[in-house]
């Protein structure tokens, strides 16, 4: 899908763009290996042949650690995690904790897994404690319904279906919702509907790069279209097509850029990198909620394409720090809050 405007675009000379010497080595080696799309599919194909095609790339991605970090959105920290599957209302979760976290303590982040149509199965489970022994909280990561089979808002209804779920034992400030790319897209969204229908909000929400415009209006799905090596753009549209089927593209639901925060809505980190094909979404997500006065913290790397480095740089455990510091720093706020509102 391509964004047309009343005027002309602009016309720039070829040219080659260099790796800039400004990130870390382990930055620069991966911005001078263009990841290949790997795309064995097509929209044309049948239901079967796709969901085949995309079994046989988690199999991939479950024995190679950067493609699982760049679905998840995190730096692996090599902190065990022990994981367990649930039922949450007929909603696979996979629960982790990681080793030696306070028994007393109840936070929990709900994680929402990128890409939109790989993450669940047995990668839900490797995601799980990969995130949460990458931020050292209890996770739960939902194996949310994906397409071809389950487009949205299957991926929505069973979001919202393991946050009430979580709300029947937890407190609202006891839970962060975050995600990665689509699963940040879905994040955003899951919070709009839960206010929407009534619910108490969570503490706060993280969005990793977040998908937030199924129109392709952002300014980067042009300008740095080919230079974010984390993607091929005709592979990109595919899946977005696959994920949005024949619903309204300007639904909030699907594409949150068009909600209304000034409803209300948690404090939220955005994440983004210069490179990256969706730093306009985030910025654009990120501009809204200032807009509508919530606390969003925004935090972009220098030539850091959409899936960062795939957790092989500095920089990848820089952006699990921050959000780290930002959940830790939310939940204690949450805290003192519901402790003064009570006396």
């Amino acid at each position: 899908m391509t964004n047309t405007t009343a005027h002309p675009p602009l016309q720039v000379p070829a040219r080659d763009i260099p790796v800039p010497s400004t990130p870390s080595v382990e930055a620069q080696t991966v911005l001078g290996t263009p990841v290949p799309s790997g795309a064995t599919w097509t929209l044309a194909d049948d239901k079967a042949t796709i969901q085949a095609a995309i079994d046989a790339a988690d199999q991939v991605a479950g024995t190679t650690g950067p493609l699982l970090s760049s679905i998840y959105g995190t730096a692996d920290s090599g902190v065990p995690a022990s994981v367990e599957l649930i039922d949450a209302e007929g909603v696979p979760v996979y629960v982790a904790t990681p080793e030696g976290l306070d028994p007393e303590d109840r936070n929990v982040y709900m994680f929402i897994h990128g890409s939109g149509i790989h993450g669940g199965g047995e990668l839900a489970r490797a995601g799980a404690r990969m995130v949460a022994g990458g931020l050292g909280v209890r996770t739960w990561v939902v194996d949310f319904r994906m397409p071809p089979y389950h487009p949205f808002p299957a991926n929505v209804d069973d979001c919202l279906t393991v946050y009430r779920y979580l709300l029947k034992d937890h407190n609202p400030e006891e839970i962060i919702i975050g995600g990665m790319s689509a699963g940040a897209n879905v994040t955003l969204a899951t919070i709009l509907r839960a206010r929407d229908e009534g619910l108490p909000l969570p503490a706060a929400a993280v969005a990793n790069s977040p998908v937030a415009d199924f129109t392709w209006s952002g300014d980067t799905m042009q300008t740095n279209a080919h230079i974010d090596v984390g993607y091929d753009r005709e592979f990109l549209n595919d899946i977005l097509s696959l994920i949005a089927g024949d619903h309204d593209r300007t639904d909030p639901y699907l594409s949150p850029i068009f909600g209304d925060y000034s409803k209300g809505f948690p404090p939220t980190i955005l994440t983004a990198g210069t490179r990256d094909f969706l730093l306009s979404d985030t910025v654009r997500i990120h501009r809204k909620l200032r807009e509508a006065g919530i606390e969003a913290d925004l935090h972009v790397w220098e030539a850091a394409p959409h899936f960062m480095f795939m957790g092989m740089a500095p920089e990848d455990h820089e952006r699990t720090a921050e959000v780290r510091r930002f959940i830790i720093h939310q939940w204690s706020k949450a805290k003192t809050n519901n402790l003064e509102g009570a006396k």
